[in-house]
């Protein structure tokens, strides 16, 4: 599956390689599932409660201790979408800082691979949009620069 701004990963790409455990001990680190079906990218809307309330985000979450970044991704993805065995390559990874907080290391895969449909297991809102339209959507601080690099936003 190739997604329109997958030629784009080398510029803020870096540490590529094989998977690194996590120690979350230095900086917490955070997976992002980058999921392509028919030209558009799955994305959700975090709830009114939440943090970052109603923001839209790419499915995933914290890498907890002992686990890889891939195994991370395939944890969150089963627990926000119901899929299995989620899996992909790495596409970007880059520090970012939320105001008020320590630095967060997150890390987006593009998602090549999984088993069963994704549904709407924790979103406000859940939905398929072509990579044009996301820079127009009030997205979480975080996932700008991944924005405005991979999709042109």
């Amino acid at each position: 599956m190739a997604l329109p701004f997958g030629s784009k990963r080398a510029l803020i790409s870096k540490g590529l390689g094989s998977p690194q455990v996590c120690s979350n001990m230095e900086m917490l680190q955070v997976v992002a599932g980058i999921l392509e079906r028919s030209g558009r990218i799955l994305i959700g809307r975090r709830k009114p409660e939440q943090s970052h309330a109603l923001q839209w985000e790419f499915p995933g979450g914290k890498v907890e201790p002992g686990e890889t970044a891939e195994q991370a991704l395939a944890r969150e993805l089963e627990e926000e979408l119901g899929i299995r065995r989620a899996a992909g390559i790495e596409i970007a990874r880059y520090e970012y800082r939320y105001p008020g907080k320590g630095p967060v290391e997150l890390i987006f895969f593009r998602v090549e691979s999984y088993d069963g449909e994704p549904r709407n297991l924790v979103f406000h809102e859940m939905r398929w949009e072509p990579p044009e339209g996301l820079g127009c959507l009030d997205f979480v601080e975080g996932d700008r620069d991944f924005l405005r690099t991979f999709a042109g936003g």
